[in-house]
């Protein structure tokens, strides 16, 4: 009985530890699995799909403030223009915390230097961002004025979403200042959201200016077509229904809409540069293609920039006559719009031939195009061509209007002329601005020059007024700059300008009488330049234009009498807003091409 016992103990050990074996392994099987499944989420999964799913909430964002703005332009009972405006400011409000905790975890980690883009912007367009942030917080101004004037009969919605909004504009320029380059290493997939909802925030931002502005512009011509005789237009009444408490409210409601060019601005440029930092997340830096440029000489410019300014000169001129005689009788309106087609055909005819002059230029000095990943750059190609497609969209309904048009008014075929100049005029500028920004710089060979080792001609002159060595060797001779290497380099990570180095260099070297030390750009880079500030000039008048009223697509009647007033009024609502970016964002294109020229 003993030694049976002791069989089925034996026995029972040997089940026991065969099975303990057995859930040993299983259970360090399912330790792998795991191991592996919580690696392929935090690691794997955020490089991958990270950027898809911020793009998709932000993309949801947008679209729920543009349902909103749809129901809006109904003039529905059910929706109205506090629910957007409520929307829109918590939007910024959590903007508004996702820039603070970002700035305090940057504080926080301050041992830590972070990569920097130094071509996601420049200095000049941050002081162009801040002006037009400045024109952005008098419309600010001007909207707390209008609500205490209204505060009995409006929402506290339109009083308290200035306030949200000049606090968004000073927090984001600040942000934009000081981090805007930095490239985001760590917490990447909280920070791809919190950057994406920057980026929709301001695009919804500038959706509601492009609204409103487009709104209040066609009651203007719906009250000009009335005046002309015209019926069976519906005017929407935009003050409230009570009376002012101050005797400056008509002033900040007039003044609201010619502030609005500059706001819509503002937010469209802000979304493309956090856009472009939203692309940085987790990127790794060149450092040889982070190198900052050297300051860009002006010598030789002089056809380019008197060409602008009288562009400029004339479209003021332009902007004035038509937007005065647009509202008088139909012969005077008619003579107006003859006027613009008359003007713009002769802008476009000279911006056209400027064009095509750079980039024949560009055809007889061939140079290998610079392939280096660059997200500014690349969005910059995109941004054109995106939006050049409503203002060709608009061009094109005006061949087909003046093509089908049974009137024939006397600036019928100057329309169709300017139009197709239009689509022409884009097709040469977008190509130039391209090339320019993709080709690679001839001064690159010369830095290489200079980082393989001094060039000949500086040893033959220090060499003869050197004394002879007698066989010591003058090691501090041989490398003078040896110890300034270091300094350099840590200036060029910074970003700093290296031209105090180089004119160090230069006048620690003796040189001959007839030497200079300024290098004279060649001809063909000062018709380079030359034409980029001519097209800058150009495109800023082709701006002003629209941007202040003068648009004589809504008052030819040519595209109306053949789409109707509905669905001319739906493709200028589109294409209006697209042209004015397209124009505000070559200027910005062309300042980039001057500096690199």
């Amino acid at each position: 009985m003993v030694e049976h016992g002791g069989l089925d103990l034996m026995c029972l050990n040997k089940s026991y530890s065969h099975s303990s074996t057995t859930s040993s392994s299983s259970s360090e099987r399912e330790k792998k699995i795991f191991t592996k499944l919580k690696v392929s989420l935090t690691e794997d999964y955020p490089q991958k799909n990270a950027e898809i799913l911020s793009g998709q909430y932000g993309t949801n964002l947008l679209l729920i403030g543009v349902s909103l703005m749809l129901a809006i332009a109904h003039h529905g009972a059910s929706v109205k223009e506090e629910h957007l405006l409520s929307f829109i400011t918590t939007l910024m409000i959590l903007q508004l915390i996702w820039m603070i905790w970002y700035i305090v975890s940057r504080d926080r980690q301050s041992n830590l230097q972070p990569e920097k883009d130094v071509h996601a912007t420049t200095c000049w367009i941050r002081g162009g961002l801040t002006l037009l942030a400045l024109l952005s917080l008098i419309m600010d101004a001007f909207r707390i004025g209008y609500f205490v004037g209204y505060r009995s009969c409006v929402s506290a919605v339109l009083g308290v979403y200035p306030i949200i909004h000049a606090t968004h504009t000073i927090a984001q320029v600040h942000f934009l200042w000081f981090h805007i380059k930095d490239v985001i290493k760590t917490f990447e997939t909280f920070e791809r959201f919190g950057v994406i909802h920057a980026v929709f925030t301001n695009l919804l931002l500038w959706c509601n200016g492009v609204m409103s502005e487009a709104e209040h512009f066609l009651n203007n011509h719906k009250r000009r077509l009335s005046s002309l005789g015209y019926v069976n237009l519906t005017i929407v009444d935009m003050e409230p229904h009570c009376n002012c408490t101050t005797s400056a409210c008509s002033m900040f409601s007039n003044s609201l809409y010619y502030l609005y060019p500059f706001n819509i601005e503002y937010h469209i440029f802000v979304s493309a540069m956090l856009f472009v930092m939203w692309k940085n997340i987790g990127r790794s830096i060149n450092l040889q293609y982070n190198r900052k440029r050297p300051a860009t000489r002006t010598q030789g410019l002089v056809v380019g920039p008197i060409l602008g300014l009288v562009a400029l000169a004339s479209t003021i001129g332009v902007l004035v006559v038509y937007i005065i005689h647009v509202e008088e009788s139909m012969d005077t309106r008619e003579s107006a719009i003859a006027m613009f087609y008359c003007y713009g055909i002769v802008m476009l005819v000279f911006m056209c031939s400027a064009g095509a002059t750079g980039l024949l230029i560009y055809r007889a000095d061939p140079m290998p195009m610079d392939t280096t990943k660059n997200p500014s750059r690349t969005l910059d190609t995109e941004i054109l061509f995106g939006s050049s497609v409503g203002s060709w969209l608009m061009s094109w309904c005006s061949v087909v209007a003046v093509a089908a048009s049974s009137s024939s008014p006397s600036y019928r075929w100057t329309n169709l002329m300017y139009s197709l100049l239009i689509v022409l005029e884009k097709y040469i500028q977008n190509l130039f601005i391209i090339e320019s920004l993709y080709r690679q710089r001839e001064d690159g060979e010369r830095e290489d020059a200079e980082a393989a080792g001094p060039v000949p001609e500086i040893f033959s002159v220090t060499s003869s007024l050197a004394p002879p060595y007698n066989g010591i060797i003058n090691r501090a001779y041989e490398n003078p700059d040896k110890g300034c290497v270091t300094l350099e380099n840590e200036q060029v990570e910074n970003g700093q300008v290296y031209g105090t180095f180089s004119s160090r260099k230069h006048s620690a070297v003796p040189l001959h009488a007839g030497s200079n030390v300024a290098e004279t750009p060649s001809k063909k880079r000062q018709i380079l330049k030359n034409i980029a500030v001519f097209l800058f000039m150009c495109n800023i008048s082709l701006w002003i234009l629209p941007a202040f009223g003068c648009r004589p697509q809504y008052d030819n009647g040519l595209e109306q009498e053949t789409f109707g007033f509905t669905i001319w009024t739906t493709v200028l609502n589109f294409a209006v807003p697209m042209n004015l970016f397209y124009r505000m964002h070559s200027v910005a294109s062309l300042f980039e091409v001057f500096r690199r020229v």
